[in-house]
C-alpha cells in the first residue's frame, strides 16, 4: 500500500490490533499496553491499532440518532470516530508509562485515505512514510482503528468491525510480518465451543477458509479484514488479549496462505470447521412466470436496494410458472419484500411467502477440492438426527444447507462429529 512497505528493515514489525474487550477499561489498556512492551522488548518494531472501549461505540451511535432520524453521515462519522481517538490516546500515555516511546495518530494524519461512503467508508491507500519516520526515530505508534479520511478532507468511518481491517491495512502499508489480532477468544475453532464443547483449536487456517468461516456466521474476524489480509498476503493472528502468551509465541490461530500451511493431523482434515448463522430469512415467490429474464428482474431490485440475496433455488416448472427461494438477512426482510412489490405487477407473481426460523449451517474446508463424497456425508449426518434440508448452496470450498432454526445446534454437532473434529476426549 506504500513504497515504503518494500523497504527492508533490520527490525521485524508488528501490528497488534485490540477489540473493544481488550481496552474496556484502564485497567485492560494497561494489561494491552504490558503486551507491547514485551515485543518492543523483543526488538520488534510496533504499531498498535485500538479500537473504542466496550460499549463507547454504541453509546455515541445513540447519541447521534437521539438527535434526528435523518442525520448527516459525515457528522455522524466526526462523532462516532472519537471513541478510538480516546484510547489511542490512553494507550499511548500508557505505553510511555511504561518506558516505551509512543505517539498516538489520528487516521487523517498518518494518512488512512478512504472513499468517501461515510458510515461504510472502504480504504483506498495509506501513506506510511510518516511512521517510517518515526519508527527510525525509535517511537511506536498507537493508531485508532474504524476510521480514515475522505476525499474532502473529512473524517470516515469503516463501519462496524472496521478496526480489523484498519490493523490489516497498516500491516500491509509498513510491511509487518504478522498482524496480531488480540480479542477475547484464544483462537479460531472448528465450530463454536458454547455449542460443541469438543471444539478443537485450529493451528492454522488458509485465507480462503477463514473467510467462507468469517461470512458465513463465525464472528472472530470480520469478512472485508480477511479480504485485505487474502489480497496483500498479510499473515494474520487470532488470539487472547487475556492470556499470558504474546503474539511472537504464536499462541493462537495462524490465518496464511494456503501454501505456508504445514500438514498436520489437525489440518488435513477435508472440513476445517463448521459454521452457523440464526441471522437468516427464506423468502418464496409462488407462481413466478418460468421464462427468460425474470430472475434477473427479481434479484435486480433487491440489489438496488442493498439487500444481499445468498441461497436461491427455483422448482421445476410443469404449467408455464415456478417458486423462486431465496434466503437474505433477517434485518434485510422488510426491504426485500418492499423491493419485490414494485415488480408485482410486472411479473404477477401469486403470494410472497416468509420464514424467518430457519438458520444456515456450513462446512468449510480447503480439502473439500481433492475429496468427493462430502456432500452425502453430510447429507447422511443430517439425515440421521432428522434434520430435513431446504435449501443447499455449494463453493469449491464449502457446502451451506437451510434448516429450521430449532436444528441449529443439534446439526452443527452432528457434522462436527461426523467430519472427525471433535476433540479426542482423555483417557
Amino acid at each position: 500500500m506504500s513504497a515504503a512497505a518494500q523497504q527492508p528493515s533490520a527490525k521485524q514489525r508488528l501490528v497488534m490490533k485490540f477489540g473493544g474487550t481488550s481496552v474496556a477499561d484502564l485497567d485492560r489498556i494497561k494489561n494491552a499496553a504490558k503486551k507491547v512492551a514485551a515485543e518492543v522488548e523483543r526488538g520488534h518494531e510496533v504499531a498498535v491499532v485500538v479500537s473504542a472501549m466496550a460499549g463507547e461505540t454504541n453509546r455515541l451511535v445513540d447519541l447521534v440518532r437521539s438527535v434526528g432520524p435523518l442525520y448527516d453521515a459525515r457528522e455522524y462519522d466526526a462523532v462516532v470516530s472519537s471513541g478510538e481517538l480516546v484510547t489511542a490516546g490512553l494507550m499511548a500515555l500508557t505505553l510511555q508509562e511504561l518506558g516505551v516511546p509512543a505517539r498516538s495518530w489520528q487516521g487523517w494524519q498518518v494518512p488512512i485515505c478512504t472513499t468517501d461512503a461515510h458510515g461504510a467508508a472502504r480504504i483506498t491507500s495509506i501513506d506510511a512514510s510518516a511512521i517510517e519516520r518515526k519508527f527510525a526515530e525509535g517511537l511506536h505508534a498507537v493508531i485508532p482503528g474504524f476510521q480514515g479520511v475522505a476525499p474532502d478532507g473529512r473524517v470516515s468511518t469503516l463501519g462496524r468491525g472496521g478496526s480489523d481491517t484498519s490493523a490489516v491495512a497498516v500491516a500491509a502499508a509498513i510491511g509487518a510480518k504478522r498482524c496480531d489480532i488480540y480479542t477475547d477468544v484464544d483462537a479460531v475453532y472448528t465450530t463454536d465451543p458454547r455449542v460443541v464443547p469438543a471444539a478443537r483449536r485450529i493451528e492454522r487456517i488458509a485465507f480462503e477458509e477463514m473467510l467462507e468461516l468469517a461470512s458465513l456466521g463465525a464472528k472472530v474476524l470480520q469478512t472485508r479484514s480477511v479480504e485485505l489480509a487474502m489480497r496483500h498476503d498479510v499473515v494474520v493472528q487470532v488470539l487472547s488479549s487475556f492470556g499470558d502468551p504474546i503474539g511472537s509465541d504464536l499462541p493462537g490461530t495462524i490465518v496464511c496462505a494456503e501454501n505456508e500451511i504445514v500438514e498436520n493431523k489437525m489440518e488435513s482434515n477435508v472440513v476445517s470447521g463448521v459454521a452457523y448463522s440464526r441471522d437468516e430469512a427464506k423468502i418464496t415467490v409462488r407462481r413466478v412466470p418460468d421464462k427468460p429474464g425474470v430472475a434477473a428482474a427479481l434479484i435486480g431490485p433487491l440489489g438496488a436496494a442493498g439487500v444481499n440475496v445468498d441461497m436461491i433455488v427455483q422448482d421445476i416448472s410443469d404449467d408455464g410458472f415456478t417458486d423462486m427461494t431465496f434466503t437474505v438477512g433477517l434485518a434485510d426482510v422488510d426491504r426485500a419484500l418492499a423491493a419485490l412489490e414494485t415488480v408485482h405487477s410486472e411479473l404477477g407473481y401469486a403470494s410472497l411467502q416468509t420464514d424467518k426460523d430457519v438458520a444456515k449451517v456450513s462446512v468449510v474446508g480447503i480439502g473439500m477440492r481433492s475429496h468427493a463424497g462430502v456432500a452425502q456425508s453430510m447429507f447422511a449426518a443430517l439425515a440421521k438426527e432428522g434434520v430435513n434440508i431446504q435449501v443447499i448452496t455449494t463453493s469449491e470450498i464449502k457446502i451451506s444447507v437451510l434448516v429450521d432454526r430449532k436444528y441449529t445446534e443439534l446439526a452443527v454437532r452432528a457434522l462436527h462429529t461426523a467430519f472427525g473434529l471433535d476433540a479426542p476426549t482423555a483417557e
